[in-house]
């Protein structure tokens, strides 16, 4: 296994042991995978990077269901491995605001199916008691949290792989290229020889950037410094003659935590200043005091937090026989949004990403790689974390630094859902924004644009509609009752929303009605002037997109997507092109603004200001035509998001300030409104029941599963084909269904509003799961101003999916009734969609 020589030819070269690298190399060896070779420049068992300092427990409670199915995958794995130690975890609140949370944690358990419980000071005290009582409102105990041994589970997996398949490890190797041709991965280059191979993974942590740069990659992360420090010897803590004997604490409102090292209090911070490095600045093993990511200890970052570990827990660390044994400034890696970075690289094919990945996560990670790199997709659905969601402005190391510098302290914090960041901001403009400015445009961000989510000048519409606030601080965060407001006004008269963010990109040539057919589950060959609403599925049957085609000429079409989507997308859409040329492919998105007007008085105020025939009879339905507004040429798609008559008019960039003033002007006899993504994306969308990418559609459903099987499937052979005609013979196994909550009174009288994500139970408080495992949960939650209900979407087993039936859903500790209104795709409001056909 540890072999002299390197092979000449692999199926797959892995860069880095670490826990990641070598949970991929297991779990391809499983797969079938004959050939692998696993390099690191440093030695082994510990090669020197962060899973060797790492502090190695494990919290699975995440307010994400991805990153908490892959760290409940990943305990599994270590248990079966035997290098699990369970201990139990306590999360303790200091403050009010972190009680709140606290009980949002305890939905989240729920709706994970993680065994956990709100204890009080008292029984803090009994399991740790060492802590200082006085400073406990309350705590969240989870009996599971664990402290695991990376190395030696990366020490079994190896073994486990060469049992398997013919597995080569190189440790002290150095990788010193990696050559591509035509864009895909053809060669690593080491100090030790070549290995001819067309897969590569980088799975080595703070390093990876600096490798995925040999193929012309980028790896969007920088690492950055995780403070930790052993105190010791503790009589109290050595007695028991264990490595850990008491429940991990996390310190919460100051940002720490401190477990049981053996006879040392561990001590971590993420409370100190964002101390980011660079990877090419990293030490190597020679320079190295410790390891090359255990750097010197910055004494005087840590200095504040030693004082509120002194404050909790000084009956054992306030002693004059107990000092600092060690103290690091450890590395690790953090990306713009904190999440990992997984899967094939955009910019180069074959080359694989495996980094920004942490302990608790590290098997599942590289069980989802594996069968990524295998089959396609993941068991577990990836969306959140796949390395092509970043658009180029994102991929810099300036985007990188600002907002890594801005999210660290979150790693402890409370992060609101709708949360907004406040670093690298306005990055893309529409050519609206100065208009919307002047509006008071609240603006919050999806993929670089700058989107008003409503606008204070509307503040007025408040009174005229009888709209309501939100009582509580929390669900009227980063959201105001404008938005409803304006869902009226738009619904009464018409509205303009500006959609630029969506992503756009034209795909043209002699091949490109085969191309699509074979990337899309819609018939793609369609009449000039068709909209093509299609789902675009995984090789599993799941959702891969959601987005819509325009064919504009016989070897011509326009792909729209959502502006969060919209580089996962175009990295699949440019991957797929046909290698013979037949198919070209371009990103207009940056040439193209779009506006939309939706009402029962769009058509009047589109007609006042177009020589163009937009009556139902001369411009249908899901159509688009090239029409003039003014001596604006407009690309006018006739669709709705929002369940409106309607357009989105999509014209040249440089012309789009000129297009707003137009329509402007014209809608003010009409009574026009802007209006916000508020109306867009959640109050018109829920009352429509229209499914959201990333929300409604994953991988993990089909579109089955989500009402939106064709009645017929199409001849043509596509992506995730046989699979998603297995998910159509089968009985359904689950329903997306709309809910609405029928009391919103909380145990104090105060009227509370889910915000998703929050478990939906049975009538007497038990879980729901499917019979595939999938728990129900909200997926979307938001108002419907016109039906005069609050929305949730929720899958449900299909023997629950049965419209009037009874549940409850658990929000901030407290359980909320509400009744099934839809099962299945048709509407709350306009079932008929006669209103958008009008």
């Amino acid at each position: 296994m540890n072999a002299s020589t390197l092979p000449v030819r692999a199926d797959v070269v892995v860069i880095g042991a670490g826990i990641v690298g070598n949970s991929i190399v297991h779990h391809l060896a499983d797969l079938g995978w004959s050939s692998i070779v696993l390099v690191d420049k440093g030695p082994l068992p510990d090669p020197g990077g962060s899973t060797g300092h790492a502090s190695n427990f494990i919290f699975p409670v995440d307010h994400s269901r991805e990153l908490t199915d892959l760290t409940l995958d990943s305990m599994r794995q270590y248990e079966k491995l035997g290098v699990l130690t369970t201990c139990g975890g306590i999360e303790i609140a200091r403050t009010e605001e972190r009680e709140e949370e606290l009980r949002r944690r305890m939905s989240s358990a729920t709706a994970w199916g993680i065994d956990a419980e709100l204890i009080d000071a008292a029984r803090a005290v009994e399991l740790v008691p060492f802590l200082n009582g006085e400073l406990i409102r309350s705590a969240f105990w989870t009996p599971s949290v664990a402290v695991v041994d990376p190395l030696q589970a990366g020490a079994l997996m190896r073994e486990q792989a060469a049992a398997v398949a013919s597995l080569t490890v190189a440790a002290n190797t150095e990788v010193l290229g990696i050559d591509t041709e035509h864009g895909h991965v053809v060669r690593v280059r080491t100090d030790r020889g070549d290995v001819e191979t067309s897969t590569v993974v980088i799975a080595c942590g703070v390093w990876s950037p600096r490798i995925a740069r040999m193929a012309g990659a980028t790896i969007p992360l920088t690492p950055a410094v995780h403070q930790m420090m052993d105190v010791g010897p503790i009589p109290e803590l050595a007695v028991t003659g264990v490595e850990i004997a008491y429940p991990i604490v996390r310190d919460m409102d100051t940002l720490m935590y401190e477990r049981q090292s053996g006879a040392d209090l561990e001590i971590g911070s993420y409370a100190h200043r964002p101390i980011l490095h660079e990877p090419d600045h990293i030490p190597s093993l020679a320079a190295a005091q410790l390891s090359p990511t255990q750097l010197p200890f910055t004494a005087s970052d840590f200095d504040p937090q030693m004082e509120d570990a002194l404050e909790l827990f000084g009956s054992i660390l306030d002693r004059e026989d107990v000092g600092v044994r060690h103290a690091i400034n450890g590395l690790l890696s953090l990306t713009p949004d904190g999440s990992p970075l997984l899967g094939e690289t955009p910019e180069v094919s074959g080359l694989w990403s495996a980094a920004a990945v942490w302990i608790k996560e590290g098997p599942g990670v590289g069980r989802m790689v594996a069968e990524w790199m295998t089959h396609g997709t993941a068991e577990i659905d990836l969306h959140t974390a796949d390395i092509a969601r970043f658009y180029p402005h994102q991929r810099t190391r300036a985007h990188v630094r600002a907002r890594t510098s801005e999210g660290f302290n979150k790693t402890y914090g409370i992060v609101h859902p709708r949360e907004q960041w406040s670093s690298s901001r306005q990055q893309r403009l529409s050519p609206f924004y100065d208009r919307e400015q002047a509006l008071e445009a609240e603006f919050f961000e999806v993929g670089g644009w700058e989107r008003p989510q409503w606008y204070e000048s509307n503040r007025g519409l408040l009174d005229e509609f009888g709209i309501d606030d939100r009582p509580h601080e929390w669900d009227r965060r980063w959201w105001s009752p404008i938005i409803n407001a304006e869902h009226r006004a738009m619904r009464d008269r018409v509205a303009m929303i500006d959609v630029s963010a969506f992503a756009q990109f034209e795909v043209f040539g002699p091949g490109v009605v085969d191309y699509l057919q074979h990337l899309i589950v819609a018939n793609a060959d369609r009449k000039v002037g068709r909209l093509i609403y299609t789902p675009v599925l995984a090789p599993n049957g799941g959702f891969r997109s959601d987005l819509t085609v325009v064919r504009l000429g016989d070897e011509r079409y326009r792909v729209i997507t959502g502006g969060a989507d919209g580089a996962r997308d175009a990295a699949w859409f440019a991957r797929h092109l046909p290698a013979d040329g037949s198919v070209g492919f371009a990103d207009v998105t940056s040439a193209v603004c779009t506006l939309g007007l939706w009402g029962p008085r769009a058509r009047g105020v589109l007609s006042s200001v177009t020589g163009d025939d937009v009556s139902n009879d001369g411009f249908g339905f899901a159509t688009a035509q090239e029409i003039e507004i003014g001596t604006v040429p407009v690309l006018a798609l006739r669709v709705s998001y929002v369940g409106e008559l309607g357009w989105e008019l999509h014209a040249p960039f440089e012309q789009g300030k000129l297009l707003w003033d137009i329509i402007a002007e014209a809608g003010r006899p009409h009574g026009i409104v802007p209006a916000g993504i508020g109306v867009y994306g959640t109050t018109g969308r829920l009352e429509k029941g229209y499914r959201l990418m990333g929300a409604e559609l994953s991988s993990e459903y089909t579109p089955v599963d989500a009402g939106l099987a064709f009645p017929k499937v199409k001849d043509h052979d596509f992506i995730g084909k046989n699979a998603y005609l297995r998910a159509r013979e089968r009985e359904a196994v689950a329903v997306l269904c709309t809910l609405t909550v029928d009391d919103h009174l909380d145990s104090t009288g105060r009227r509370r509003y889910p915000q998703g994500g929050e478990p939906i139970l049975t009538p007497t408080g038990e879980r729901i799961v499917d019979r595939l495992g999938r728990p129900s949960y909200v997926t979307s939650a938001g108002a419907g101003p016109s039906v005069d209900a609050y929305l949730l979407m929720a899958y449900l087993p299909a023997e629950l999916a049965v419209e009037g039936t009874s549940l409850l859903v658990q929000y901030m500790g407290e359980r909320y009734p509400v009744t099934v209104a839809r099962a299945g795709r048709v509407p709350l409001f306009d079932p008929d969609d006669a209103r958008m056909k009008a």
